[in-house]
């Protein structure tokens, strides 16, 4: 008996100074930040039908850049983000794709709909648009903290003597946000107003781009 207590407790204090409890900590608080970040995606995609309805009211307002939202809803919430998903980098790659996608689709609308002034009007646009924007800053909070909690697990998985550790136990380093995505995404859409918009029941029409 005397025996396997010293066995444990020179494995508990070999694990412990091996990172093996840190790996349990760091990897507990990817999971974290990763739901934190779903969560915020997902209180984005709930709000695009009511912003695409409220936009529809518009008089001839620009139908590609809607149909572009939607379609880029469709794709982004088609996507099951589950904690696994953090861990495949092709699967993890697809779904910024498609958050992305849905980033810029909603910044190119809301760039449109400057050229609308009475649905700049719209009480309830105006509102979606608050909301939309303070999600979008939540966004941000979350995925910075989603990047620091997995740099920190993959400075674990690299560094000495915890990288033994993720050898024997098949920790791996996770996929992260690149600072090339984040660039990417943030970027703000293109939008040429080529032509001088002519007034339709007193609002402006929206030139493709």
């Amino acid at each position: 008996m005397r025996k396997l207590i010293i066995t444990l407790a020179v494995t508990t204090l070999t694990l412990s100074g091996c990172g093996y409890n840190t790996f349990q900590t760091n990897d507990e608080q990817v999971k974290a930040s990763w739901s934190e970040v779903v969560n915020q995606y997902q209180r984005r995609a709930d709000l695009v039908p009511n912003l695409v309805n409220t936009v529809k009211g518009e008089a001839n307002f620009e139908q590609s850049t809607l149909t572009k939202v939607i379609e880029a809803r469709s794709k982004a919430t088609s996507i099951q983000a589950t904690p696994e998903l953090v861990n495949d980098p092709a699967a993890f790659q697809k779904f910024q794709a498609a958050q992305g996608e849905l980033t810029g689709a909603l910044s190119r609308l809301m760039a449109v709909s400057e050229n609308y002034p009475n649905l700049r009007a719209n009480q309830g646009f105006r509102d979606l648009s608050a909301q939309l924007e303070g999600t979008e800053n939540r966004i941000t909070v979350a995925r910075n903290r989603y990047i620091k909690s997995v740099q920190d697990y993959n400075v674990t998985v690299r560094t000495f003597p915890s990288n033994l550790t993720a050898m024997v136990f098949s920790y791996k380093e996770k996929p992260n946000f690149t600072v090339d995505n984040e660039k990417e995404i943030s970027k703000p859409p293109v939008v040429g107003f080529d032509t001088t918009p002519a007034p339709s029941n007193g609002s402006a029409s929206g030139a493709a781009r």
